[in-house]
């Protein structure tokens, strides 16, 4: 499974950003897929997760209510949604992939597929 994210960029404090990662491969619906961030300086951290179907959901404390993830199986895509930013969500946010087994986590480690990384920066 090759990850391809986008959509990052320069927004102002309060604003809104949509990421994008787009999968290659035939075993994209059968993955769960997550969201993680890293902030200058520190290390890299859990944002969010979504089941395979997409009728799981999972997110960190200090993202909840203000971002969402979602994907679209037919596009090989999963999205997250960042309403309400804020200087501290400044980071390179990456997707990741692995096989599901039925519940979804938010280690690292399990997860097999990175993508690039795509820049967000929220000024204040």
């Amino acid at each position: 499974v090759q990850l391809q994210a986008s959509g990052g960029g320069l927004v102002q404090a309060g604003g809104s950003l949509r990421l994008s990662c787009a999968a290659s491969g035939r075993t994209f619906s059968s993955n769960d897929m997550g969201w993680f961030r890293q902030a200058p300086g520190k290390e890299r951290e859990f944002v969010a997760a979504v089941s395979w179907s997409g009728g799981s959901l999972f997110y960190t404390d200090s993202v909840k209510g203000r971002f969402t993830i979602s994907r679209d199986n037919v596009k090989n895509t999963v999205y997250l949604q960042m309403n309400s930013l804020k200087p501290e969500d400044t980071a390179v946010y990456y997707c990741a992939a692995r096989p599901s087994t039925g519940r979804i986590v938010a280690d690292q480690r399990q997860y097999v597929w990175w993508g690039q990384g795509t820049l967000v920066t929220v000024s204040s």
